[in-house]
C-alpha cells in the first residue's frame, strides 16, 4: 500500500502514521526527517539542502522529490510506504504523481484526517511533548498523571513556543490556502478517503484500518482483471487515436479554409482602407484648395482696404496742405496790409509834424 496522509496541523495524522507503521510494517516517509538525515550524512542532496537551509530558504521541490525517489526505491519500501508532510501544495502533488508513476509505484490511497477548527486549536494549545521519549499529551483531554512529567519515562514535558493561538491561526490559514487544493486534487482522482479525527485514538485508528483494508481488497480485485482491462484500454485507445486523427484532419481542413477566408477578408479590408484613405486624401486636398482661395480672397480684400485707406490718407493730407497754404497766404496779406497801414500812419505823422513846423515858422514870422 502506498499512502499519503493529509490533515491540518494537530489533526493527529502523525499518531495515525505511527500506528499504521506498527500494523502494516510499512516505512513512514517524513520529508523533514529525510532532509535532516540527508544533511547529517552529508549526501549530495543533503549538501544541496544544507546550502538552502543555511541561507534561511526553503528547500526546493526538486531536491525534496529526489530524496523521496531515493527513499521509496529502498528494499523496505517495496510493499509500500506512508508519506507524511508531503505534498503541501498542488504543484508538489502533481510532481509527486509524475515521479511515482514513472517509478511504477503510483499512490493507492490519500487519507484525510478531518478535525474541526476549534478542536484543532484546543489540541495544539494544550499539546505537551516529552523531551526524553517523545510521548505526547494534552492538558485538556489526555493529561499526564503528574503535571509536567511523562508517565512513560518521567521526563520533562515541553510546550512548544509556536503552539499559541496566533501562530496556530496562521498555520491553519496556510493549510486552507495551500493544502486544501491538494485534497480537492486527490478527490477528483477518486483516491481520497476521509475519516473524522475526533475521539479516542484507538477508535480513529479502527476507522483508518477499515479504509486501508477496503482499498487493499479493491486493489486485489483489480489485479485479477488487469489483463482484460488492459486489452479494452488498448482497444479504446486505438479508437480514440483514430477519432483524434480524423478530428485533427477535419480541424486542419477547417483551419485552412478559415485562413483563406481570413486572407480574403483581410485583402478586402485593406482595399477598403486604401479607397477610404484616397477619399480622405482628396477631401483634404480640396479643403486645402478652398482654404488657400479663402486666404487669397482675404489678402486681396485686405490690399483693397489698405489701398483705399492710403488714398484717403493722401487726399486728406492734400486738403490739409491746401488749407495750410490758404491760411499762410491770408496771414501774409494781413501782414502786408498791416505794414502798409503802419507806413501810411508814419507818412501822415511826418506830414503833421512838418505842417506844425511850417505853422510855427509862419507864426514866428508874423511876430
Amino acid at each position: 500500500m502506498r499512502i499519503v496522509l493529509l490533515g491540518a496541523p494537530g489533526s493527529g495524522k502523525g499518531t495515525q502514521a505511527k500506528l499504521l507503521v506498527e500494523k502494516y510494517k510499512l516505512p513512514q516517509i517524513s520529508t523533514g526527517d529525510m532532509l535532516r538525515e540527508a544533511v547529517a550524512e552529508a549526501t549530495p542532496l543533503g549538501r544541496q539542502a544544507k546550502i538552502a537551509m543555511d541561507a534561511g530558504q526553503l528547500v526546493s521541490d526538486e531536491i525534496v522529490l529526489a530524496i523521496i525517489q531515493e527513499r521509496v526505491t529502498r528494499p523496505d519500501a517495496r510493499k509500500g510506504f506512508i508519506l507524511d508532510g508531503f505534498p503541501r501544495n498542488l504543484q508538489q502533488a502533481e510532481a509527486l504523481d509524475q515521479l511515482l508513476t514513472s517509478l511504477g509505484r503510483p499512490l493507492n490511497l490519500s487519507l484525510l484526517v478531518a478535525v474541526d477548527v476549534d478542536a484543532l486549536i484546543q489540541r495544539l494549545v494544550g499539546r505537551r511533548t516529552c523531551l526524553s521519549c517523545g510521548q505526547m499529551y494534552n492538558v485538556y483531554y489526555a493529561p499526564p498523571h503528574i503535571e509536567g512529567r511523562c508517565d512513560e519515562c518521567g521526563g520533562r514535558l515541553r510546550h512548544r513556543a509556536d503552539d499559541n493561538e496566533e501562530t496556530i491561526g496562521n498555520r491553519l490559514r496556510v493549510f486552507e490556502t495551500h493544502t486544501l487544493p491538494v485534497v480537492e486534487y486527490y478527490k477528483e482522482q477518486g483516491s481520497l478517503r476521509t475519516i473524522q479525527g475526533v475521539g479516542e485514538i484507538s477508535d480513529i485508528f479502527k476507522a483508518v484500518t477499515k479504509v486501508v483494508e477496503d482499498v487493499k481488497s479493491n486493489l486485489k480485485n483489480e489485479t485479477r482483471t488487469d489483463a482484460i482491462r488492459a486489452a479494452f484500454a488498448k482497444h479504446r485507445a486505438t479508437k480514440a487515436e483514430k477519432a483524434a486523427a480524423e478530428k485533427a484532419q477535419k480541424k486542419s481542413v477547417k483551419k485552412k479554409a478559415t485562413k483563406k477566408a481570413a486572407k480574403k477578408t483581410v485583402k478586402k479590408a485593406v482595399a477598403k482602407k486604401k479607397v477610404a484613405a484616397k477619399k480622405v486624401a482628396t477631401k483634404k486636398v480640396a479643403k486645402k484648395k478652398v482654404a488657400k482661395k479663402k486666404v487669397v480672397k482675404k489678402a486681396v480684400a485686405r490690399k483693397k482696404v489698405t489701398a483705399k485707406k492710403t488714398v484717403k490718407k493722401v487726399a486728406t493730407k492734400k486738403k490739409v496742405a491746401a488749407k495750410k497754404k490758404v491760411a499762410a497766404k491770408k496771414k501774409a496779406t494781413v501782414k502786408k496790409t498791416v505794414k502798409k497801414v503802419a507806413a501810411r500812419k508814419k507818412v501822415a505823422a511826418k506830414k503833421k509834424a512838418t505842417a506844425k513846423k511850417t505853422a510855427r515858422k509862419a507864426a514866428r514870422k508874423k511876430r
